[in-house]
């Protein structure tokens, strides 16, 4: 690239990062199409719909057909948002909650009224019930005339699959119809034209509208449920958490950004400035793509984004200290940058690949929350790859030819004596088995003392709403400052979740389970210090946010992500031994995090979860690193290297990467701490020793286990032959 050019591409990505910036702030048009302000909330930050459905002609359903209930409704209400909620009220409701809309009629119309759905051959007998259909779906098939009709696509479960192999051989012979009816009406009326055995069947609509199908396929997915429901009442309901909320967490992250580019320019130089750029516009394109896939937003995802700030620095912090390591070795600064570049390529995309695999699983696999998070999380990664990869380079290399070409402006590495970790590393076990054991024996104190081993908040194990009509309208900063202290000295619980209800005086809080004496105390301060009428005070027992099914569905999501990276880590390096070195340390700095919740008795709430995984991602990342220093030193040295040596001189080599790249993200964060709200802070400091942990367990751990599996793994192989051969 020479001079004219260099300038030419900084213009163009100048130009590129205030085009950007405008449209995240003011968007493309009079609607703000594209900007920040055109995002997706969730209920947290702008409220939402929330319905309250009731079992018809049930008092006390059972357990199981309540949480099957709630399980399909959610599947549906991921339709809406990732973000939706929904869950049990007293013995015989449920709560849906989607953010981001404000038609309350609209959504109940969408999602229609939960009622019964049969299917009846000609003679009046029943065929299926709705729980016999696993799926409905809207879906186009081409026809005997090669034209894409839209039909809807059934599955049915093992036992709908029996009963309609039957139902549809008894009908064959004369092509009898099978009428489908929902809440006593006729909604289709397919004629049978083949044996079904296969559980999958299809309805034509013989020139129906792809919307019509659509709609007959939501009425059998509605009607599929294990308990019919009526709705009890629909409301449009505030934020959560008031503006301030918002604004801490931007200014927050704005604090943290310009802390990581003064930092990176006072680091790395002229490298550092093109980081600086690129991370610029990383941040307002993340801003930009969150709106352009319709992503909903929530605080937690916020926090998200800031930290995803600090790891986006990762990549740049390996390229540089590559280019100066070429530099150390006499090469020129331009062919320093060129094979800086290239020799950092695989450690970066193979760290970003492994936690891209985790964050598909984790989309294809999770429900609610996780999805979100997993969209949210394989965004970042693709973006932060683009700017390492494409627009550092281009900055560099431009500034390069402009005029920046003296070694000065770009540092070299000094010459570091090997640190001897491995010599430690009975130490270093010692240490990381104290603090596991210590997590799961403050667990059984926890559990004794308070009935479990976590302090798990109303997300994990449900709690109370309270429905409260003040006198006056008050605003929720007002209801922060003044009424939700003292429920927080009542119940206990120190993260009281507040929502008003649109158009009225009402506001639900809703907290940890309330004792009988608990809710008394309530109702009576409220009465005297907000004037709240008596009778204008409700509550009601609510069931986790979280179910069961959900958890099981995350916790199967991280077992299959852990088996494919570990499965992908030995495919790229030739040895199951990185891969299982791997696994361990992420098993590691997870059971750690979990001690610290246990001994700080952190609230586990909602973003418990999407904690646990960013801690994975991140970790995985700067484990990998390190392994890619490992297999690049054992390439170089073949068979005959002193694996000891090898693997303290890859870890020092890399330890300035571990320090910078941990540094920057735990500043990111630690900010966020300091002026965050109290759900944030939740959110924020397990992520701080999560930070701190995974960082430790790369320098300090994996090199160790990885040298402990190799040498033992040998000398075992070594003694089986020679136990062959004597015989």
């Amino acid at each position: 690239m020479d001079k004219k050019k260099g300038i030419i591409t900084l213009l163009v990505i100048a130009l590129a990062l205030i085009g950007c910036v405008y449209v995240a702030i003011f968007g493309l048009d009079a609607g703000k199409t594209g900007s920040a302000s055109n995002i997706k909330l969730g209920l947290d930050l702008a409220g939402g719909v929330s319905i309250t459905y009731e079992v018809v002609g049930e008092e006390n359903p059972s357990a199981e057909e309540m949480s099957d209930t709630i399980y399909k409704l959610q599947q549906r209400a991921d339709n809406y948002s990732t973000e939706a909620q929904v869950y049990q009220e007293g013995s015989n409701r449920i709560n849906i909650e989607i953010p981001g809309v404000s038609d309350a009629n609209e959504i109940l119309e969408e999602l229609g009224s939960p009622g019964s759905l049969i299917f009846l051959d000609k003679d009046g007998n029943e065929v299926l019930t709705g729980t016999d259909v696993a799926d409905a779906q809207a879906v186009y098939e081409t026809n005997q005339m090669g034209n894409q009709e839209p039909v809807v696509a059934l599955t049915l479960t093992e036992e709908g699959t029996k009963k309609f192999a039957e139902a549809t051989e008894a009908a064959l012979p004369n092509h009898d119809i099978i009428y489908i009816i929902y809440d006593n009406m006729i909604v289709s009326a397919p004629s049978v034209q083949d044996k079904i055995t296969d559980g999958h069947a299809v309805i034509n609509g013989n020139g129906w509208s792809f919307e019509e199908a659509n709609n007959l396929a939501s009425t059998i997915r509605i009607g599929g449920l294990s308990l019919e429901l009526k709705e009890l009442r629909s409301n449009v309901v505030g934020a959560q958490l008031g503006s301030d909320a918002i604004r801490t967490s931007l200014i927050a992250g704005a604090i943290g950004l310009a802390i990581i580019i003064v930092f990176m320019i006072a680091i790395y130089w002229i490298p550092g400035v093109a980081s600086a750029l690129a991370l610029c516009l990383y941040t307002v394109m993340l801003v930009l793509l969150l709106n352009g896939f319709d992503m909903t937003l929530t605080l937690p995802g916020i926090a998200g984004i800031i930290l995803s700030i600090g790891m986006a620095v990762d990549a740049n912090v390996i390229i540089f200290a590559r280019i100066r390591e070429e530099i150390a070795t006499g090469k020129t600064v331009r062919s320093a940058i060129k094979i800086g570049f290239q020799k950092a390529f695989s450690a970066i995309f193979d760290g970003n690949v492994t936690t891209l695999i985790a964050a598909a699983v984790l989309g294809w696999m999770g429900s609610g929350t996780i999805k979100g998070f997993a969209q949210t999380l394989a965004l970042g990664i693709v973006l932060s790859m683009f700017t390492a990869l494409v627009v550092t380079r281009l900055i560099l290399n431009a500034l390069y030819a402009v005029g920046f070409t003296k070694e000065k402006f770009y540092g070299r590495v000094k010459e570091r004596k090997p640190i001897d970790f491995l010599r430690r590393k009975a130490v270093f076990f010692a240490l990381s088995a104290v603090m596991i054991v210590a997590g799961f024996v403050f667990m059984g104190v926890n559990k004794s003392a308070i009935g479990n081993p976590l302090n798990y908040s109303l997300e994990f194990i449900g709690g109370t709403s309270t429905n409260v009509t003040f006198p006056e309208d008050m605003s929720i900063a007002e209801l922060d400052s003044t009424v939700v202290p003292v429920i927080e000295e009542i119940s206990n619980d120190p993260n009281v979740q507040t929502q008003k209800v649109q158009g009225s005086n009402e506001v639900i809080f809703k907290t940890r389970t309330l004792t009988v004496d608990q809710r008394q105390e309530l109702n009576s301060a409220l009465e005297e210090q907000f004037g709240v009428s008596k009778d204008s005070i409700t509550a009601e027992t609510i069931s986790s946010v979280i179910s069961s099914e959900m958890r099981t569905s995350a916790i199967c999501a991280v077992l299959v992500a852990t088996v494919l990276m570990l499965l992908y880590i030995w495919f790229r390096f030739k040895d199951i031994r990185f891969g299982a070195s791997s696994v361990l340390a992420l098993v590691h700095d997870v059971l750690v995090v979990l001690a610290f919740y246990a001994i700080a008795k952190v609230s586990v709430g909602n973003t418990f979860i999407a904690c646990m995984l960013t801690i994975v991602g991140y970790s995985i990342n700067a484990t990998i690193v390190i392994f890619d220093r490992i297999r690049e030193n054992l390439s170089l040295a073949g068979s005959r290297a002193d694996l000891n040596d090898l693997v303290n001189r890859s870890v020092t080599q890399t330890l300035t990467r571990s320090i910078f790249t941990s540094l920057t993200t735990f500043i990111t964060v630690a900010v966020l701490y300091v002026l965050g709200v109290s759900s944030i802070k939740e959110f924020a400091l397990p992520l701080m020793v999560g930070i701190v942990c995974g960082a430790y367990s790369s320098v300090c751990l994996t090199g160790a286990m990885w040298y402990l599996m190799r040498t033992k793994l040998v000398k075992k192989a070594k003694s089986a032959d020679q136990k062959e051969k004597r015989a």
